[in-house]
């Protein structure tokens, strides 16, 4: 709360959202903000969960206090965006921090704009690690867990790689939940986040693309490199398998709930391209890559194929997951340069060869289990045990 306070966005407001936490949040915030019960109206256009008082605070004007009955994170945010005054809105998660002018540089993207933009998101980085004092982070450095550090390559790779290309096609799918600022009237007349599902965040940008789509006119939804939110990550196997299983479970989710847009010219290269290639590389690719190892494998014990072909398939494997790592971490040294020392580059290459050997077929099998979750019907939210930034 208080870095989000100390962000320089002129005519900030900040609304935290008390989702009926079973802890002392609430009496932490009455005592370190001196809260008082709030009259502050609210045209409630999405439906939430009961809130049960709002309110301000004597010391610092610009904030709002939400204390609502337990609904999940999505409930929480209909909530927030209820109580909401802007015409834009940005989501962070709880876990997150973002940089002092990280809502500037993503609201100057929207108002230079030549086309309506709905939604924009700003690059997530990983906290562990790194020195935090006062709600910002003065030193930027690796995590001392291996998990962790594992991670800081797969963000790098997700974010500059990934979402950087597919801006030049607009079919960006997902803004991170973390970190995304979005129109306010636009995100309330498409239904606010759904409540039924664990990927909230890319079933609203998804729907977002239908909505506007549906309605013929031109808009953009858009990644920056630049603004940066950190957060912190899983630093046990259990609460990161618990994670990605989550995390797939959402995206089949996602993907069965808007399965008429994959390959449908109606949403041009949403439906063509993006739709598309979700489906078969994100959502059945731990299938399809998992199903590859062992067929290969089975083929080279029952003599089907040499042990040339055996040697080439695994050297492919490992090297094209190699390429994409290295590649997207040598975009990250020669513009952004977060990571200043060395040894923390040198250290990041070496992490970015080694997760190729046993940390993505891991991933491929916790991606694998969030299927089985979905098809079952089975899993929940899950909780992430956090040390605090």
């Amino acid at each position: 709360v208080k870095s989000f306070l100390e962000n320089d966005y002129p005519n900030l407001e900040v609304v935290v959202v008390n989702d009926g936490s079973a802890d002392y949040t609430m009496e932490v915030l009455r005592k370190r903000y001196r809260l008082i019960e709030s009259s502050r109206g609210v045209d409630e256009q999405l439906p939430t969960h009961q809130v049960k008082m709002t309110y301000c605070s004597v010391e610092e004007p610009h904030l709002i206090v939400v204390d609502k009955h337990n609904g999940g994170k999505a409930d929480a945010l209909n909530a927030g965006i209820n109580y909401a005054r802007g015409s834009l809105f940005c989501a962070v998660d709880a876990d997150s921090i973002i940089e002092v002018d990280a809502l500037r540089k993503l609201v100057r993207k929207y108002l230079d704009r030549k086309e309506k933009i709905v939604a924009l998101g700003g690059i997530v980085r990983i906290a562990n690690g790194c020195s935090i004092k006062d709600g910002k982070v003065e030193r930027v450095s690796l995590p001392s867990s291996m998990l962790a550090t594992f991670q800081v390559v797969e963000y790098i790779r997700a974010f500059l790689c990934g979402r950087v290309g597919w801006n030049k096609l607009n079919i960006l799918l997902i803004i991170s939940g973390a970190f995304g600022l979005f129109e306010r009237k636009t995100v309330i007349n498409a239904g606010g986040y759904k409540t039924d599902t664990v990927g909230e965040d890319m079933e609203l940008v998804v729907r977002l693309h239908k909505y506007m789509r549906k309605r013929k006119k031109s808009y953009k939804a858009y990644f920056l490199p630049d603004p940066v939110c950190w957060t912190e990550v899983p630093e046990s196997r259990r609460v990161l398998r618990t994670q990605r299983r989550r995390w797939q479970r959402g995206l089949a989710e996602t993907m069965y709930e808007h399965r008429r847009m994959v390959g449908n010219p109606r949403y041009g290269a949403i439906g063509l391209i993006g739709m598309p290639y979700f489906l078969f590389f994100e959502l059945l690719g731990p299938v399809i890559e998992t199903t590859g190892y062992f067929v290969v494998a089975l083929s080279f014990v029952f003599g089907l194929i040499s042990a040339g072909v055996f040697m080439l398939f695994v050297m492919l494997s490992l090297v094209i997951g190699m390429l994409l790592s290295v590649f997207s971490l040598l975009m990250e040294e020669f513009t952004i340069k977060r990571y200043q020392r060395k040894r923390d580059v040198l250290k990041l290459f070496i992490f970015a060869l080694l997760e190729n050997f046993g940390y993505r077929q891991l991933n491929s099998w916790w991606r694998l289990l969030g299927l089985k979750d979905y098809i079952r019907k089975q899993g929940s939210w899950g909780s992430m045990e956090r040390k605090g930034l």
